[in-house]
């Protein structure tokens, strides 16, 4: 089993800082997150890999999609009372496409808002570690570039679960909308528009929260997600030089993961195929809290991290870090992981939540470099590396 002399922590505060602070902020499809994916390629090609960049096209914003579907179900409500049965039909019709699209863009799936919202250029970064020997399965490592904006609703831990709860009530009301509208076609009944009003003021505020999101700056995005790259690049670095037996090693620093993980998703569609029993690792929030693995996550659909790499966590954990990981779990919310998961790679988050769940400095003006905190940095980082020695020991 190969191993490391120490935990190279300034190697990952060097790439976090020049991230965050030297590039600064890294909206998805921005010339910011382009400079950040130039720095893992130049990263990459120093410690003796032959990076790619791979580019996709991408949505600029995760909340357009969710603005026009709001602004649908107003125009829904505005239209069923002028008409009788027609414009009620015309309503629901409308209400109906509008709330599929949501769960279709909630399950990162084609729908017709990526259709009409506009698109940008971004690119993931990619970079394989051969095995030393015989090539008896994969491990994916995967860290994202680009960074989210910081509305009202990440202010505080408050307004986030404000927000979580808000949104849960928004699909209850949107579905019933669909429902109050499919009934009225049918029915007649003139009391269904005016209890409609209901869900036509949660679309309104819906609305409202999405355009005040996408008029707020971009986040340096030290922690989230900074402080996963220089996880990424750094084990990257130290792989090559101290190459696993059994395991060839995907290094991915993903772009556009903050609209809906356009990055991710257009990697394992490139490579998926050529994999031999691929495992992946993903990383988020490195840099405040920690070292913590996530069980479960999601939004409507749950995804659980898979129950061979927990236990593998909670071995490494037992045997070779300073501080035993914990779990945890979000609602709410997906990491790379779900990507990994549909395309039928088991994985793990290495997710650095507090053990009360809060997400230190997720999405906001305060997540910056100087939050940065050695100790979990390297923490986290003789976990994932114990990890990854006992994966590939086990393949022998």
């Amino acid at each position: 089993m190969a191993e490391t002399t120490a935990a190279p922590i300034d190697r990952i505060l060097q790439h976090i800082k020049y991230l965050s602070v030297d590039i600064g902020p890294r909206g998805s499809t921005t010339e910011g997150e382009r400079k950040g994916a130039e720095y893992c390629q130049a990263e990459m090609q120093r410690a003796g890999l032959a990076p790619v960049t791979e580019r996709f096209r991408s949505a600029k914003s995760i909340f357009l999609p969710h603005l026009i579907g709001s602004g649908l179900f107003l125009a829904a409500f505005i239209l069923y009372p002028t008409g009788g049965r027609v414009t009620a039909f015309i309503a629901f019709l409308v209400s109906a496409i509008s709330l599929a699209s949501e769960l279709l863009e909630l399950g990162f799936i084609d729908n017709p808002f990526r259709w009409i919202i506009p698109k940008g250029t971004s690119q993931n970064v990619v970079g394989i570690i051969p095995a030393e020997a015989e090539h008896r399965q994969d491990l994916v490592l995967i860290g994202h570039i680009d960074t989210q904006r910081t509305p009202l609703v990440f202010s505080t831990p408050r307004w986030v679960e404000v927000y979580k709860n808000f949104t849960t009530v928004a699909f209850v009301l949107f579905s019933l909308q669909v429902v109050l509208y499919l009934g009225g076609w049918a029915t007649g009944w003139g009391w269904i528009w005016p209890v409609s009003g209901v869900s036509a003021a949660g679309a309104a505020l819906l609305a409202l929260l999405c355009i005040q999101a996408d008029l707020t700056p971009f986040t340096a995005g030290a922690n989230d997600n900074a402080s996963s790259v220089g996880m990424v690049l750094t084990l990257a670095e130290q792989l090559s030089q101290h190459p696993l037996k059994h395991t060839r090693v995907f290094s991915v620093c993903t772009g556009c993961e903050e609209v809906q993980h356009y990055g991710a998703i257009d990697f394992f569609k490139r490579h998926r195929a050529e994999m031999v029993r691929p495992r992946g690792l993903v990383f988020e929030l490195l840099g405040c809290a920690g070292p913590a693995y996530l069980e479960k996550e999601g939004i409507i659909v749950p995804f659980h991290s898979d129950p061979e790499l927990v236990r593998l966590v909670k071995e490494a954990g037992a045997q070779g870090s300073a501080k035993p990981p914990y779990p945890v779990s979000i609602s709410g919310g997906n990491s790379e992981m779900a990507d990994c998961v549909r395309f039928k790679v088991p994985a793990i988050s290495i997710f650095g939540l507090k053990p009360d769940g809060e997400a230190p400095y997720w999405h906001q003006a305060g997540d910056t470099f100087d939050k940065m905190n050695p100790a979990v940095l390297r923490d986290t980082y003789q976990l994932v590396w114990q990890a990854i020695q006992c994966l590939d020991q086990e393949a022998g």
